[in-house]
């Protein structure tokens, strides 16, 4: 089973979005299924084979999320984090504001799918591999 120590040590390799594919490569080694990260506070869940889970203490301090979700000023959002134009607080910052309360990624669909606050799925995107 995986630690979050181990978890950390491979997400202390991301610098901006453009690395999160190599970070999914990390975590498959480790044995991580999939990971649910709440925006409020920036935790997260990692989940493993039998439901095994272990999860990370809030990243920040809370952060209110929109009610209502603006997918398409999202996906500009996204797709400037992917490129590496911003960090991980500020992406997190930009979830909040367009309405994404989490994001759930599915390691073995290879799908990062973010919900909002009533848990709708807003955006289901694949994960490069």
């Amino acid at each position: 089973m995986f630690t979050i120590e181990q978890i950390k040590a491979a997400h202390a390799k991301v610098k901006s979005g453009a690395d999160f594919p190599n970070y999914i490569q990390d975590l498959i080694q480790l044995g991580v299924n999939g990971y649910n990260t709440i925006v409020t506070d920036g935790s997260v869940a990692y989940i493993g084979a039998d439901n095994f889970s272990v999860s990370t203490e809030k990243k920040y301090d809370a952060i209110a999320v929109t009610p209502s979700a603006n997918k398409e000023r999202f996906i500009e959002f996204l797709v400037m984090h992917q490129d590496g134009q911003t960090d991980y607080p500020t992406f997190c910052q930009h979830a909040a504001i367009c309405g994404i309360a989490k994001w759930r990624v599915d390691i073995i669909e290879m799908t990062c799918t973010y919900y909002d606050s009533n848990n709708n799925p807003i955006l289901i995107e694949k994960i490069p591999e």
